[in-house]
């Protein structure tokens, strides 16, 4: 293999076009190489454990190890993946592809199709989370890793993680085509920035009502308050902050587009 950029593609993804990468992407790059650091380590974790197992010394906390180590590893992984472009792809048409409709494809994919799903991701698993920290959540056996609750907090971390190299790869990906303004970011996440207006408002409401709240609420009693509740659409029903959330987040990207002042100036 004499292509020297080949080479590089290979012994270190991170490296290839470095020179389009932004501070958001470079960020992920170097904390993922410093995460690559769990897989040896886990290396050693698998062939400790199956020494110790076959001769008759089994260890739970190595066993707890193990999963710790690889879920922590393969979650870091997917933000590198994405930021070096290095995932799998199931498309038989995309090679063939002209470069600005790879981009385009990649804009889509990432902010329209995977940034929302990592959004609801991190929302899920930051329940988890909290509820693993008020439990001081640890390993089902007696011997095992206790302090689950770090694994969990980790977990829900990892998705912002992923998601600072989802929304630098937009970033990256737009400037190809246009000067990427905040309010064209917005708009080739669309859905993730719905999303993130949706739980800007929810969290916001909750922890003014929580502020608000006579001494002894429960949670559940103020996530059930008024201003969580639902609007009926015919057969479908909307809780306010996600109508809020769909109302405001086209206004926000028109407005951002009119206060573009090097647009005007370019029209």
């Amino acid at each position: 293999m004499d292509n020297v950029e080949e080479i590089v593609a290979i012994s270190d993804p991170g490296e290839v076009g470095r020179d389009e990468h932004n501070r958001g992407d470079r960020f992920v790059v170097q904390l993922s190489n410093i995460a690559a650091w769990l897989f040896p380590i886990l290396m050693v974790a698998i062939t400790a454990q199956v020494i110790l197992r076959n001769n008759g010394m089994n260890q739970a906390w190595l066993d707890d190890l193990q999963w710790w180590l690889y879920g922590a590893a393969v979650l870091m992984g997917v933000g590198y993946a994405v930021t070096t472009d290095s995932h799998v792809r199931v498309d038989i048409l995309y090679d063939n592809f002209p470069e600005d409709k790879k981009t385009r494809t990649n804009l889509f994919a990432i902010g329209w199709l995977f940034l929302p799903f990592i959004i609801l991701s991190w929302d899920v698993t930051y329940d988890y989370a909290v509820s693993s920290v008020r439990a001081d959540e640890g390993s089902d056996s007696p011997n095992g890793l206790h302090n689950l609750w770090i694994l969990k907090c980790f977990m829900n971390a990892a998705f912002v993680f992923i998601g600072i190299a989802c929304w630098s790869a937009i970033v990256r990906n737009l400037k190809r085509l246009h000067e990427p303004k905040l309010w064209r970011q917005l708009w080739a996440a669309f859905p993730a920035t719905f999303l993130l207006l949706n739980l800007t408002i929810y969290y916001g409401l909750y922890l003014t009502m929580s502020l608000l709240a006579e001494e002894g609420t429960s949670n559940r009693d103020i996530s059930r308050g008024p201003a969580f509740g639902e609007i009926e659409f015919g057969p479908y029903e909307l809780t306010y902050t996600v109508v809020a959330a769909l109302i405001l987040a086209p206004i926000l990207v028109l407005a951002l587009r009119a206060l573009d002042t090097s647009r005007k100036a370019g029209s």
